[in-house]
């Protein structure tokens, strides 16, 4: 339960109550609406409510949900929305607001309409409709030019999907503008209708009057109505900060908007929504506050506002130089969704940090790089528990980030543990990965969790390459292997020709001349090679066996490295495979197959640098299994469940590995492994 500081409240802006209307939040950090693929068949059922709770019993003042939930047919969900365009939504939102209410949060809605952002092969598999027959280039859709049939059709089903939020007991809701069907009437790239819809700002602006004027008639005065606004489209879109403004105006002179919720850019192309509307890491922090802050001096009305508001200072100058009243910290409140409750206790610098990884943006939303809990709170738990059984001595094996994890949480349940890290430094693949031009925030992975393990008083160790004897020798409990994986090169021939991906980021090896990069896995390593080489001068050419570019990775993160070949002048080759390298003269001979045409190619290059995973460390794990308990196996349906292991009698210790150590997986999956293992240890 939320229980604020008195003196620390009064001082910091971030912990002020907002009043808007009839409605007091608590403080000024919101969660905005986003689509957390949660939802089943379309309803906020159990996992989704509990994925919003967790903010609330952190102490959020406002949490919005049903990013894009949609109030009619022709507006299928197809990126894991809500549907309250039926009434079968109205218990879950009851049950859902009587949760949040209960824990002190305000709670609203996202609906809309998607108009030409739609699916025309998705749901009732219906033509998408717009102001204008103009396709989108990221939903691929060209859409019906509505008549004014659909217009009415339309804004009843607004009405009407606002009342069921009402009925449903939030404290009110937004409509989404933007890219949305409400945002492609008021833009002139998207509406050329000549009508009484088109042409004149006024007429662009008809539509959204009409809308809210019906939703304001369904709900009554009793009922906040925002929407979700931008207030520059920058440079992929026509509308500027002035047209902008005086849409808003329009808007409130109509007594139309209670808040506007603000962002900036568009979202048509996937370039656009990376760049610009949902920013990641290697962007500045916060980095729309001041064009946010204008539109709101000019407007008057309260304003929301999240585009990479990753830490509290950047949210506490927002709102107290007037920038924003509410400061949506929503990428923050997934990495940790008690941050308002550490800050208002004074534990602000346990706060684990977002590092704009965008993990959370990929199809297995809402997973975070940096918390696995997120999205999991019907089995995990954000805040762990202490035993209630033995204290036990843990002993971990790798200081890597499944290593971290082990130990972080192992003390958390309050054993006594002591973590071994053969290197100088703690962090394994993630200091290696951090070395990219934009990815330098992954190490407050690491940084946060040995700050934690110093403040639980978890004994640290460096430079400690521990064989079996060594682990024996400390008469543990539990062992806990986090090793990680060496690099794996698998070729047919010249294997011993070739540098693997680590040794370039690392500085291990130099590069020159003409150089090779062949991508195994459509992850971070490949394309980081290719940077580090153009960084030395060499001459790339990249192939990888995926049909795209860092297929493995989210889309915002495969925008960054398309942009930086681009601009480097890298071709890459798609679906093909190396087999093969051969010493010829002074330089290698590298054969190439087309996995489209079986082609086979030969190219001669100085240098061959291949990306294909790790293989597991296992000597250690293998030699400790005689010694264990459980032969060192781990029960995976207990693992799956968070569960205690079988246990076992007889004298050792219990063993596992995890993360790479078991297989070459990413950052999440080798923590996950290590919170399902050491909770319930």
């Amino acid at each position: 339960m939320y229980s604020p500081n008195p003196s620390i409240v009064a001082k910091d802006p971030l912990l002020q109550p907002l009043k808007i209307r009839h409605v007091t939040f608590r403080n000024r950090i919101m969660s905005t609406s986003h689509a957390c693929g949660l939802e089943v068949d379309g309803m906020p059922d159990e996992a989704y409510q509990s994925y919003h709770e967790e903010k609330a019993k952190g102490g959020i003042g406002l949490s919005m949900f049903g990013g894009s939930s949609n109030v009619d047919l022709d507006s299928p969900n197809i990126f894991r929305q809500l549907n309250v365009g039926t009434d079968a939504i109205i218990p879950y939102l009851q049950r859902f607001s009587a949760r949040m209410h209960g824990q002190g949060a305000g709670l609203m809605c996202q609906i809309t309409h998607l108009g030409r952002r739609g699916d025309p092969y998705g749901g009732a598999r219906l033509p998408t409709i717009a102001p204008s027959p103009v396709r989108e280039t990221a939903h691929r859709s060209i859409p019906k030019e509505m008549d004014e049939h659909d217009i009415d059709r339309v804004v009843n089903a607004y009405a009407q999907a606002a009342a069921r939020c009402k009925e449903g007991g939030l404290d009110g809701i937004e409509t989404m503008s933007s890219g949305h069907l409400i945002g492609q009437f008021f833009s002139p790239e998207t509406n050329r209708r000549t009508d009484r819809f088109g042409g004149s700002l006024e007429n662009r602006c008809r539509f959204a009057l009409m809308v809210h004027e019906a939703i304001r008639k369904a709900v009554g005065d009793n009922f906040l109505v925002g929407m979700r606004f931008v207030v520059d489209e920058g440079p992929y879109g026509v509308l500027r900060l002035e047209e902008c403004v005086r849409i808003a105006l329009i808007l409130k002179e109509a007594g139309a908007i209670d808040f506007f919720n603000a962002i900036y850019g568009t979202m048509e192309s996937v370039p656009a929504l990376a760049e610009y509307n949902m920013p990641g890491m290697g962007t500045p922090l916060a980095p729309w506050v001041e064009p946010v802050g204008a539109f709101r001096h000019e407007v008057g009305l309260p304003v929301f506002h999240a585009a990479r508001i990753a830490d509290l200072a950047s949210a506490r100058y927002a709102v107290k130089e007037g920038k924003v009243d509410m400061a949506g910290m929503t990428r923050a409140q997934i990495a940790d969704p008690y941050i308002v409750t550490k800050l208002a206790s004074g534990r602000e610098d346990e706060i684990r940090p977002c590092v704009g990884a965008t993990h959370c943006q990929s199809p297995h939303r809402p997973s975070c790089l940096h918390n696995p809990v997120t999205g999991r709170e019907l089995t995990l738990k954000h805040r762990i528990p202490k035993t209630d059984g033995p204290i036990r001595k843990v002993v971990v094996i790798g200081g890597g980030p499944a290593g971290l994890e082990a130990a972080r949480v192992s003390a958390e349940r309050g054993h006594n543990v002591a973590l071994f890290e053969a290197a100088s430094d703690f962090g394994g693949q993630i200091l290696v990965g951090a070395t990219g031009s934009w990815r330098r925030d992954l190490k407050g992975i690491v940084e946060w969790r040995v700050a934690e393990l110093q403040r639980m008083g978890a004994q640290l160790h460096t430079n400690a390459y521990m064989d079996e004897q060594d682990i024996a020798a400390l008469e543990p409990d539990v062992v806990i292997m986090a090793t990680g994986g060496l690099p794996m090169i698998d070729l047919e021939e010249g294997v011993e020709l070739c540098t693997n991906t680590w040794d370039v980021l690392t500085g291990q090896v130099p590069l020159a001349g003409d150089v090779l990069i062949f991508d195994g896995t459509g992850r971070h390593p490949g394309p980081l090679a290719a940077e580090r080489a153009v960084e030395m001068g060499a001459r790339v050419s990249y192939i990888s066996i995926d049909a795209i570019l860092a297929e493995e990775l989210t889309y915002s993160e495969r925008i960054r490295w398309k942009q930086f070949f681009l601009r480097s002048g890298i071709q890459p080759a798609s679906e093909s495979r190396l087999v093969s390298v051969k010493r010829q003269d002074n330089r290698l001979l590298a054969t190439v197959v087309s996995d489209l045409t079986r082609e086979v190619s030969a190219v001669l290059v100085d240098h061959v640098v291949v990306e294909q995973g790790s293989i597991p460390m296992a000597e250690v794990y293998d030699q400790l299994r005689s010694r264990s308990l459980n032969d060192g196996v781990t029960d995976l349906a207990a693992m799956v469940e968070a569960a205690p292991q079988p246990r076992r009698d007889g004298a050792g210790f219990e063993l596992h590995r995890i993360g790479d150590a078991v297989a070459s997986r990413n950052i999440h999956s080798a923590m996950l492994d290590a919170l399902r293992i050491c909770s319930a240890l």
